[in-house]
C-alpha cells in the first residue's frame, strides 16, 4: 500500500510542476476555450430552452 501512495504523490507532484512551469498565456488560453458548465453537463438543451423562453417572453409582451 505504501508504494501506491508514493506513486500517487509522485503523479500529483509531476502535474503540479508541469502546471507551474507552463506560461500564463497557456493557462489563459485553456480557460478561454473552456465550454460553460451548463453546456458540458446538459449539451444544447440550455441554449434551446433560453431561446424558447426569450421567444415566449417576447411574444407575451406584444
Amino acid at each position: 500500500m505504501a508504494s501506491g501512495g508514493d506513486e500517487l504523490v509522485k503523479y500529483i507532484t509531476e502535474k503540479v510542476v508541469v502546471y507551474i512551469e507552463d506560461p500564463r498565456a497557456i493557462h489563459a488560453r485553456r480557460a478561454a476555450t473552456k465550454q460553460p458548465w451548463s453546456q458540458k453537463w446538459f449539451g444544447m438543451l440550455p441554449l434551446g430552452w433560453s431561446i424558447w423562453r426569450s421567444k415566449w417572453s417576447h411574444d407575451k409582451k406584444e
